[in-house]
């Protein structure tokens, strides 16, 4: 504390000051206050997070910028506060308004000096991109994991149907006699596509992306009548 009584600028983890207000002595308005927290719903990187900053440590180890054992301080500490956080130990603080900050001033409080160098050579929004991207990430590879699934459970179902009619349609209007099967299998289809562009790596060249955006629609030509 200074003697003005103010937290020092440098307290992330000032009980009132929250993640941005340490160089005030007054509480942040309510209302301000809410509209700043973003914990309810970025609590999800919470793990992210823990992983990007523990790689962040391990790289500033390598170079010489801190010691192996504050790397493996932090390494150890980030895991205790991923643990707290993700099994309702401790509950996030909204005065300190998002993940990072909460996993910061919990990992200070946990092992002290070592936790503060963990900045070091990152600046916040290096943080919460690294931590999207490797959000992004996960969630696109549980998301073709979901769709292969559903790909097999179409195919048995078309395979079960191989022989069950179905009366096709075009333009709303009943045409041509097709199979359930085929039906499911036309799906299945779709979903592959959709895996497949969820499965282009983040890392992949711009004209590779760009490629899978410009692909033309698949041939759909119409139930004869």
């Amino acid at each position: 504390m200074s003697e003005s009584g103010r937290p020092p600028a440098s307290d992330p983890t000032h009980p009132k000051a929250g993640g941005r207000g340490a160089r005030f002595s007054a509480t942040m308005d309510q209302a301000a206050a809410a509209l700043n927290s973003s914990v309810t719903f970025d609590r999800r990187l919470l793990h992210d997070d823990v992983r990007g900053s523990q790689a962040h440590a391990r790289m500033l180890a390598a170079v010489g910028l801190i010691s192996n054992e504050d790397a493996e301080a932090i390494r150890t500490g980030l895991d205790r506060v991923a643990q707290e956080f993700s099994e309702g130990g401790r509950a996030m603080d909204p005065a300190l308004e998002d993940v990072h900050m909460n996993v910061e001033s919990r990992l200070i409080e946990l092992i002290g000096d070592p936790g503060r160098r963990l900045h070091t050579a990152r600046s916040r929004n290096d943080q919460v991109a690294t931590d999207m991207r490797l959000y992004a990430l996960a969630a696109a590879s549980e998301m073709v994991a979901g769709i292969d699934r559903a790909r097999v459970v179409l195919c048995r179902r078309a395979r079960e149907h191989a022989a069950t009619l179905l009366p096709g349609y075009t333009h709303l209007q009943r045409a041509q006699v097709i199979t359930l099967g085929h039906h499911l299998l036309a799906y299945a289809e779709m979903l592959a596509a959709i895996g497949a562009a969820f499965s282009t790596p983040l890392h992949a060249r711009p004209s590779v992306r760009w490629a899978r955006a410009r692909w033309p629609p698949r041939r759909c030509p119409s139930s004869a009548r």
